[in-house]
């Protein structure tokens, strides 16, 4: 029997985390019908969940500067009398927030400084990686009487909204910048927000100017910040760079009309297989980094890791030998190649 009716899910980082604990909102919904679930995110991730019907609140984070937005905002959360917390992303600010606001089950990691203010921990060490994020996330809902909380698709379980004006404008943009949507549509990510160790800006302007005599489409996203590597790596007037234009949002609609997204470890990877899209991916062999615990959630999905030879891996150890380096570029412009061939085969 589950201890908790009116459930709150507090998930206030970046779009990969958010993406992989999405499904626990339906995990819920099935193993406890009739329970209320609400989610607690930052407002730059919420147009992800907006429309997701499952989700019966969606409450933005507040900006906390001092101790009187600290008390304005457990006023607010303790109005929707939540009977249990999960914090996905465990942080003493939000700890302290449903500690205060007096939710009677709160669940979290057993591991940090501060998990006294949890009432049912999970004692899992999520640096060793021996399980993958989402596992790890469900896994928190086991203080709710969900025994098993196991699923086999992103896709089915994301719950993602796409939005039909931000669809409805990147496809016009797209059609308007030479688009054709009867070829495949290649997508690359070359930024990572600095979550991993990227492959080396030459080997992706080299994997990009070889995937260009395929007759696909080639599209670049890449944040604000990420607008002059982007344009750095458009070899060619026919690659359409969207990058820095697009909202969240706008950037899950381009992705929507990929095939395929080539990308280092980022957020963006796991959008696209909660879209159920082909994933070729570049990790580091940095175990916090892995593709067991961050790799794309889908078995669409090609990885591909440094060659080189190293043991007990850290992240100045891989940007001292240049690692990432040593992926064979070759290699994945065969296999994006084969990928390509099929799809187009299939329209």
């Amino acid at each position: 029997m589950s201890p908790a009716d009116n459930v709150l899910l507090i998930r206030t980082d970046r779009i990969g985390d958010l993406v992989l604990t999405s499904p626990a909102v339906k995990v819920i919904k099935e193993n406890i019908p009739g329970c209320s679930v609400s989610f607690y995110l930052k407002e730059y991730t919420s147009s992800l969940l907006a429309d997701n019907q499952q989700i019966d609140n969606l409450v933005i984070s507040a900006q906390i500067k001092n101790l009187l937005d600290f008390f304005d905002e457990v006023r607010r959360i303790r109005k929707y009398k939540f009977s249990a917390a999960v914090l996905f992303s465990p942080s003493l600010l939000n700890s302290l927030l449903v500690f205060f606001a007096g939710i009677p089950v709160r669940i979290g990691t057993g591991y940090r400084w501060y998990s006294f203010f949890f009432n049912r921990r999970v004692f899992e060490h999520r640096k060793t990686a021996e399980k993958h994020e989402l596992v790890y996330n469900l896994n928190l809902l086991k203080p709710l009487g969900i025994e098993k909380p196991e699923i086999d698709s992103l896709y089915e379980y994301s719950g993602l909204s796409l939005k039909a004006g931000s669809t409805r404008e990147i496809r016009n943009l797209l059609l308007s910048s030479g688009w054709d949507e009867k070829k495949a549509t290649l997508c690359f990510h070359p930024g990572s927000g600095g979550s991993a160790v990227d492959l080396p800006e030459e080997k992706m302007k080299q994997l990009i100017s070889n995937c260009a005599d395929l007759n696909c489409n080639i599209i670049l996203t890449g944040s604000e910040a990420e607008t002059d590597l982007c344009q750095r790596l458009k070899t060619n007037d026919s690659i359409i760079n969207l990058s820095g234009t697009a909202t969240i949002s706008e950037l899950l609609a381009a992705i929507s009309f990929c095939d395929i997204l080539v990308a280092n470890s980022t957020g963006p990877i796991h959008l696209a297989a909660a879209l159920n899209k082909f994933v070729v991916g570049f990790y580091p062999k940095i175990i916090q980094c892995s593709p067991e615990r961050w790799g794309p959630y889908t078995e669409k999905k090609t990885i591909f890791m440094p060659e080189i030879e190293c043991s007990n891996c850290t992240r100045k150890q891989c940007e001292e030998l240049n690692c990432m380096n040593s992926i064979n570029i070759d290699r994945v412009h065969e296999s994006i190649k084969k990928l390509v061939f099929q799809l187009n085969m299939g329209r």
